[in-house]
C-alpha cells in the first residue's frame, strides 16, 4: 500500500509539473513566436550579407583574372621587345667587331662602317621602342587611378 501511495504522489507531482509547464508555455507562446520571428529575420539578414560578400568576391576574382590576363599579354609583348633588342645588339656587336678588324688591317671599308651605323641605329630604335612600351604600360596603369581620383 505504501508503494501505491508513493506512486500516486509521484504521478500527482508529475501532473502538477506538466500543468505548470504547459501554463508557462501558453504564457510564453507569444514571446516564443516573437523570438522565433526575430531569429528568422536575423538569419535572413545573415544570408543577405553572405550573398553580398560572395558577389563582391566573385567580382573581385573576375577583376583579378582580367588583370592577370592583361599582365600576361604585357609580359609577352615586353619579352618580344627584349628579344628584338638582344638580336639587334648581337648584330651590332658583330658589325662593330668586323669594323675593328678591318681598321686593324688598315682596310677602311665604307660598307662595314655603314652596316655598323645601321645596326647601332636599329639598336637605338629597339631601345626607344622598349622604353615607349614600358611608358605606355605605366600610363595604362596610372590613368585608371587618376580617373578614379577625379571621379571621387
Amino acid at each position: 500500500m505504501d508503494q501505491l501511495e508513493e506512486l500516486e504522489r509521484r504521478i500527482s507531482g508529475a501532473l502538477d509539473r506538466i500543468s505548470a509547464s504547459s501554463t508557462m508555455l501558453g504564457a510564453n507562446d507569444g514571446s516564443m513566436a516573437e523570438a522565433l520571428e526575430a531569429e528568422r529575420n536575423a538569419n535572413a539578414q545573415l544570408e543577405e550579407r553572405v550573398k553580398a560578400i560572395k558577389e563582391r568576391q566573385e567580382t573581385m576574382v573576375a577583376s583579378l583574372e582580367a588583370e592577370v590576363s592583361d599582365l600576361k599579354a604585357a609580359l609577352s609583348a615586353r619579352d618580344s621587345e627584349m628579344q628584338r633588342v638582344r638580336a639587334v645588339n648581337a648584330q651590332l656587336r658583330k658589325h662593330t667587331e668586323a669594323l675593328r678588324e678591318a681598321n686593324k688591317s688598315g682596310l677602311s671599308d665604307a660598307h662595314l662602317i655603314n652596316k655598323a651605323m645601321m645596326a647601332e641605329m636599329d639598336a637605338l630604335r629597339a631601345s626607344a621602342d622598349s622604353t615607349r612600351a614600358e611608358l605606355d604600360e605605366i600610363l595604362g596603369t596610372i590613368e585608371p587611378m587618376l580617373e578614379e581620383g577625379a571621379n571621387a
